[in-house]
């Protein structure tokens, strides 16, 4: 007779303390695997969709601004539910919590591979958007509680180093399947992912909640009116921003709701701090910040999303209707820089570990700026591989970024705030990502027009790359700004970790 899952013997037998002595030593090293696969997938689902987006707007007839959303719509949604992240891992449990995600992301995948409308597959993005959002801390919460100060560099290297070959590949595959199958096979890719991710967690994933102990289902209801506040702001500001720049813009209407973005965003913060103050637990924990450097952390954070994510929207867009080139193309053109990424991550895992990590967030900025401004030498005519040479460039400075910054922000902070932190900061640069994307879509559209150019238009000219160059220049001086808070992430002489 099986033991039913709820019951006591079912959990204990799941609890992080079996599943270690049952799989010994290298359990921690499992289980990152296992977080890792489904980490894979809500990161490529968040960005193979680019490659795609050329061809679902003839589909759909639509617009750059109705298109845009596609990718905006999954980073508002994976944005605001990484708030949830440690109210629903102290409710639910890891396993619990990480096998819904997986579940609502690989129906998303499937709903929107077969939408007949426009509307649909928005919804499934969206959806996919939340689950995304919710795993992608786990894995950040994980390497802080399971693995010593000494090797959480390695943890985090070779954690990213898996992450970043679903991006570095799928544009590569996804291109290939756009060619030969058309949009729709770009949202199935997830579906195998989602499955092997869910085997692996009833094996190695525990029921506890973080810290360990079990996960309480009577436990206070999440921070309803703080969601709702985060939420509107998110939306108020995207859509305003969009609106202000926007064909046909309106300035009324983008200051409404400008307006309402920083007035919900006044209310967000007086609301959290009431929570606290009266003992409840709030969505974000103010006191996070009183870490300098996890507030200097959460701005590097805020403006490195914009210009990583806003990159990964535009570079295809600039390689299929800027330089002319297919979809497997410009796939293909990216591959070669998601292979030196995997490669550079996992050595600056190690060397986080020894070397202070503001200096290696610094280089990885300076790179990522240097690789956006080395765009503006290409031309028309210019050779595939130095496109793919400057995109490597960016990659690499990716690599000394992605292991550095959450160890720098969290490890500072008391253990009973790690949770809270790692789900603060991922806010701040999916926050940053959302608006990143909305931003280079904005400009985007803005310099064609001074140019006299649009991308409707089936042909490419030196003004509209003209545009392109400048959009570029815009993410170049965002990352040398993040590197002025960057360095602000020095450790006090005397600190010492709670």
């Amino acid at each position: 007779m099986t033991t039913p899952p709820d019951s006591p013997v079912s959990a204990a037998a799941s609890s992080f303390p079996a599943l270690k002595a049952r799989f010994g030593p290298r359990y921690r090293w499992l289980l990152l695997l296992a977080v890792m696969v489904g980490t894979m997938a809500s990161i490529m689902s968040s960005t193979i969709i680019n490659v795609a987006i050329p061809d679902m707007s003839q589909h759909f007839v639509l617009g750059q601004g109705r298109a845009q959303w596609v990718s905006s719509g999954f980073m508002v949604a994976m944005t605001v539910s990484m708030l949830t992240t440690p109210w629903l891992l102290a409710r639910y449990g890891y396993r619990n919590t990480y096998a819904s995600c997986m579940l609502l992301l690989m129906a998303g995948g499937i709903v929107g591979g077969l939408a007949g409308n426009f509307g649909l597959v928005l919804a499934a993005r969206v959806a996919e958007g939340l689950a995304a959002g919710v795993v992608q801390p786990i894995a950040a919460i994980i390497i802080m509680r399971a693995f010593g100060p000494h090797e959480q560099g390695r943890a985090s290297g070779l954690f990213g180093m898996g992450v970043v070959l679903a991006p570095a590949v799928g544009p590569s595959i996804g291109g290939v399947l756009v060619d030969l199958f058309g949009w729709r096979s770009i949202f199935f890719m997830v579906v195998p992912l989602c499955l092997l991710s869910l085997w692996m967690a009833y094996r190695y994933v525990p029921d506890a909640a973080p810290g360990g102990v079990v996960a309480d289902r009577n436990s206070k209801m999440i921070d309803w009116r703080g969601l709702l506040l985060a939420s509107v702001g998110t939306l108020c500001l995207l859509n305003g921003m969009v609106t202000l720049h926007g064909q046909g813009s309106d300035p009324l209407q983008a200051g409404v709701l400008l307006g309402a973005a920083l007035a919900a965003l006044a209310l967000f913060i007086a609301w959290q701090r009431r929570m606290l103050a009266t003992g409840r637990e709030p969505l974000m924990n103010l006191a996070l910040f009183g870490y300098r450097q996890f507030a200097m952390g959460s701005v590097v954070a805020f403006i490195y999303g914009t210009a990583l994510f806003g990159s990964t929207y535009l570079l295809p867009v600039y390689m299929q209707l800027g330089l002319n080139l297919s979809a497997s193309h410009a796939g293909t053109v990216l591959l070669p820089a998601g292979l030196v990424l995997a490669v550079t991550i996992a050595g600056v895992g190690r060397l986080a570990d020894r070397q202070p990590t503001w200096l290696l967030v610094c280089i990885g900025l300076g790179l990522l700026a240097a690789s956006f401004s080395l765009m503006l030498t290409l031309t028309l005519s210019s050779a595939l591989w130095l496109l793919a040479l400057w995109a490597t460039l960016g990659r690499i400075g990716l690599g000394f970024i992605l292991p550095s910054l959450n160890l720098g922000a969290v490890r500072p902070l008391h253990k009973d705030l790690i949770s809270q932190g790692v789900s603060a900061i991922s806010f701040m640069r999916m926050l940053g990502g959302a608006i990143g994307v909305s931003l280079c879509g904005i400009v985007l559209e803005w310099r064609l027009a001074a140019h006299g150019d649009s991308l409707a238009n089936a042909a490419s000219s030196p003004a509209r790359l003209a545009a392109f160059n400048e959009s570029f220049l815009m993410l170049a001086a965002l990352c040398v700004l993040a590197m002025m808070a960057a360095s602000q992430l020095r450790e006090p002489a005397s600190s010492s970790r709670n």
